[in-house]
Order: structure tokens, then sequence, then C-alpha cells
């Protein structure tokens, strides 16, 4: 990090949190504070739902997620366009016509205000875990690259969102999503062709995705019926479209995205809008993941990304064993260089005999590649059982600060933490208008007037700002942390999606009914996932994770027309004989 580096991180980061306030300052009602006063155009929606989505964990894990098991992962988004066509068709509508604030608003409607409540409990659980893993992300990694201090980071990132967002509510989230996407689109792209231009000369965009393909990273699509397999499909266009069914349809801190829209037209406007581009980003940001893979074909990269574990294991009775180990894999790097050039030439004389040959080597050495490093994370747990050996979401950063020139390192690094702050700003914003609005207005005897409802938003924003910054400071690392933000979602979405299905689509089941199977399915799907998929090692589930959402969805449905046909017969005479 050079001095132009730290200025334009500064100053990126300031002009963020000053223009947020600046903008926003006054919100004077609750409509104002909660729904931005309803003027947000379609643009402004579809570049904020983006956004909310798309935190530092998306660009830290998902170039990571694609150097080492490929372009597979995008499967996941499968289910998405469909969500959106019935969210802009269904949820959309119902909910401006019956002007609510927040997505469980609806809920008392329908059923009843326990109903109401129980589905903003869960909401809270699962957002406010997830909105401590927000900042935790870029936190651990950056503390890990820099040699920041951890905890520091957490009060930092967790700050400047806290100033802006409690300031000005969700337009404050809004008109600042949007110069965040811009810096963070930006950002990927600039790095993007400077992986380009860092490969030799004579590797063209067209060798490099050839390359990728010889070592297995571009298998898009997996048509496999094993429903263990994390990412196929199937799971994504099941387990995906009721994942983003829950998460865009139910979860405040996307609902409020697009309650603030003008019209329900410019609500619909900006979710088609994240329909058509939010594939094609994740696409392109898997995309640079592979590029980083295929550069590091042509230079050296270290036995473990994560520098701390480096470090631990350099420093223990077991750094004899790694320099073996480091010292094998710069033998094997030389064969790699080697093997792609073969690869390349046969590609550049079009002799396909020897392609497959080069093929066939390539996948031999990437074989030992991926020995050598699993070598290498037992030296490390051996060294220190608490430093994280898994390397995945540190990939990126390792290229970002090794490789990339003075400027664009500041400018990386603000792309990370304006995506940290763009996330961790809507997820504060809901929790804090789900607590003062589902739980202590509605659950309070008393009424006060609209300045005393915007006042307790803003200090329960504050209030769960201080317990995502508490949930960073004692986080662990998880796999993967794009796949824990997700398996956390999935966990509790289905049973939330399945509450609304049936107040959408099945009038005749009333609130007691729906109660009783929230709890009872919430209680299955948390023994279905410690029994199917915790307690097995990463990539030997028994169950994808992705299935959680559709089994969520379904059993609730299932045990409410079980509890409700139970309360009618007990209500009804039985017949005479």
């Amino acid at each position: 990090m050079k001095e132009l580096d730290w200025i334009i991180l500064a100053s990126t980061l300031l002009f963020i949190v000053i223009y947020g306030v600046w903008k926003t300052k006054g919100s004077k009602n609750v409509d104002d504070y909660v729904r931005g006063g309803n003027d947000s155009k379609w643009w402004t929606i579809g570049l904020s739902v983006m956004a909310t989505q798309a935190s530092a964990i998306t660009f830290l894990s998902t170039p990571g997620q694609a150097f080492h098991d490929g372009m597979g992962f995008v499967q996941f988004y499968f289910g998405l366009p469909f969500a959106m066509i019935i969210i802009c068709l269904v949820f959309i509508p119902l909910y401006h016509k019956m002007k609510v604030y927040t997505a469980y608003e609806f809920l008392e409607n329908r059923f009843d205000l326990k109903t109401r409540s129980l589905t903003a409990v869960l909401f809270l659980i699962q957002r406010g875990l997830a909105a401590g893993i927000t900042i935790f992300a870029p936190s651990i990694i950056l503390s890990a690259v820099l040699g920041w201090d951890l905890r520091t980071l957490n009060i930092i990132i967790g700050s400047l969102v806290i100033i802006y967002t409690v300031s000005g509510g969700t337009k404050a989230v809004s008109v600042t999503q949007k110069q965040q996407m811009f810096i963070i689109m930006t950002g990927m792209f600039i790095t993007f062709f400077f992986i380009l231009g860092y490969l030799p000369s004579d590797i063209t965009f067209s060798k490099a995705m050839k390359i990728a393909g010889a070592s297995n990273k571009l298998e898009i699509l997996n048509f496999d019926l094993d429903t263990s397999s994390r990412y196929t499909f199937w799971s994504g266009i099941t387990g995906g479209l009721f994942l983003f069914l829950a998460y865009f349809g139910t979860d405040q801190s996307q609902v409020q995205r697009y309650l603030a829209g003008k019209s329900v037209r410019e609500s619909q406007l900006g979710l088609v809008f994240n329909a058509i581009f939010k594939i094609p980003m994740q696409f392109f940001i898997l995309l640079v993941g592979v590029m980083v893979f295929v550069f590091y074909q042509y230079n050296p990269s270290p036995l473990n990304f994560n520098p701390s574990a480096t470090q631990a294991v350099m420093n223990s009775p077991y750094a004899n064993d790694y320099k073996i180990l480091q010292e094998g894999q710069i033998a094997l790097e030389a064969e790699k260089r080697i093997a792609q050039n073969k690869f390349s030439s046969a590609l550049e004389i079009k002799e396909y005999t020897a392609v497959e040959e080069a093929k066939n080597q390539i996948i031999r050495i990437n074989q030992k590649d991926s020995t050598n490093r699993i070598a290498a994370k037992s030296l490390i747990s051996q060294a220190n059982d608490l430093v994280e050996t898994n390397d995945k979401d540190y990939v990126f950063i390792h290229f970002i600060l090794n490789n990339l020139p003075t400027g664009l390192v500041g400018l990386l690094l603000a792309v990370i933490l304006s995506a940290a702050m763009s996330s961790t700003a809507s997820e504060l914003n809901a929790l804090g208008t789900v607590t003062a609005l589902d739980l202590y207005k509605r659950n309070m005897t008393r009424n006060f007037n609209e300045a005393h409802y915007v006042k307790a938003s803003k200090y329960f924003t504050l209030l769960w700002g201080i317990v995502a910054i508490s949930i960073a400071s004692v986080a662990n690392l998880f796999d993967n942390l794009i796949q824990l933000v997700n398996i956390i979602g999935s966990i509790f979405y289905g049973n939330v999606l399945g509450i609304f299905l049936i107040a959408f689509f099945f009038k005749f089941i009333k609130g007691n009914a729906v109660f009783l199977a929230a709890i009872v399915t919430q209680i299955i799907i948390c023994i279905i996932y410690y029994y199917l998929i915790h307690i097995y090692p990463s990539g030997q589930e028994k169950l994808g994770y992705l299935w959680l959402n559709f089994f969520g969805a379904a059993m609730v449905i299932l045990i409410s027309f079980v509890f409700e046909a139970f309360d009618r017969m007990l209500k009804k005479p039985l017949p005479s004989i």
C-alpha cells in the first residue's frame, strides 16, 4: 500500500459517507425514513437491489470460488429470473396495494400479530448473523494481508455504515448504493483487463479460456440428479428459485429497496433490471476468478494464499516439512508452464492429438498441485489449529496486493469496503425498521407520534450496528464466506417463504395453523441441516444446502394443511351414526 492507494481508499469511503448524510438529512416521518418518501426511480431500485446482495463477500469469495472450483457456482443463480417474475406479478402489487412499511406487516393483515412477530423474529436472527458476517468478511481478509487489527477494522467498517444509515434511513442506503455499484464494477473491469495484460504475449483471451477449460474450470452446467451436490442445474432452478423468492420477496433488507419505488411499475422495472443483469454480473465475477487461475499457471503462487497460515507454519516445528512442499511446488510450477506452452502450441497448429496429450498432462499436474495444497493445509493445522487453512477467500486479495499497480490497489480495496458498507447498510436499515415497526410499535400498548417511531428506528438501527460489529468480532471463517451467508439464509428462508405463499394462495388456512407449522418446520429444518450437512466435511454433505429452501417452504405448507384440518375437525361436531 503506497501513499496514493491510501488517498484513493480514504477519499472514496469518506465521499460515500458524507454524500449519504448530505443527501438524506432530516427525515421527519416514518414514510420518509423507512420508504425513502416513495420517490425512487427504477434504476435506483435496480442498482440498490443488486448492491444489497453484492456484499464484500461476493467480491472476495466468488473469484476464489472460481479459482478452486470453476464456474459451476453460477448455477446457484439460475432460479433468480423466475423468482423476479413471480415477485413482480404477485408480491409487489400486494405490498403496494396494502401500503405496508415491512413485508411482515402484510402477514398481520392476513393472519394475526403472533405470526407477524414470529416471522419478524426469524428474519432478525438470520439477517442479524448475516450483517455480522458482511462486516467480518472484508475485515478478516484485510487484517491478514495488511496486518491491521481485526477488531479495529470491524469497528471502522461498522461505524462508517452506521453514520449514514442512522442519519438518512432507506434513502441514504439507496442513494449511496448507486455510487458504490459504479465503483465496484469499474474496479472489477479494470482488474480483468490488467490480468489479460499480465498473461504471456501469445496467450489471447480465447487461448486463456481454452487453458481454463483444460483444467475443468469452465464446466458451467451440471445435470447430475444427486441431491448431495451443492451446485447443479436442478438445485439452482428449484432450491435457488425458492431461496431467491424468499430473499427478494420476504427479506426486509430487499423488500425495503423496492417499497421505496415511486409506483408499482418503477418497483417492477427495478427487479426486472436485476433479473436481466444479475447472472451476467456473477458470471463476470467468476470469470475474473478463472482469469486469476490462468495467471497463476504462468506465475508462482503460494501453497496457501492466507499469509497468516504461512507465517504460523513457518514459525513452528513443521517449517522444514513446509519448505520441502514449497520446493516441490516450485518444481511443479515449472512443469505446469511447460505443459501450458505445449497445450498452447498444439492449439496454434491444430494438432488435436497433441492438444489432448497436453490436456491430460495439465490435469495430472493439477491433481499433484491439489495434493500438495492439501498436505500444506494439514501441516498448517498441526502447527496451529486456530489458524484458518481454507484460503478461497484470500486468493483475489492476494492477487490484488501483489500484482496490481499503485493506485489500483487502493481502488480495489475501496471496492471491497464499499461492497461491505453497501450490503451492511441495507441489512442494518432493515433490522432497525423491523424491530421498531413489527415488534416495538405493534407490541406496545401506548401509541406515539411519527417523530417517536423515526427516532426509535434510528436507535434500533444503531443497536443492530453494534450487534453486527460484535458478531463480526467473534466470527470464524467457514469454508467459504459466500456459502456461509447462503447457508444461514437457507436454514430460515424456506420456512418464511412458505408462510408468505400460504398467505397469498391458501386463503382457508388461518393464523394458528401457520404459527404452529412455522415453529415445527424450523425445528425440523435445523435437525436436517445438522444431521445431513453440518456434521460432514465440505463437499461430502448428504444434502446440498440449497434444497433446504425448497423443503422448508413445502414443509410449512403441508404441516399448515394438517394443523388447519385438525383444528376444523375439532371445532365441528362429529357426524351422527
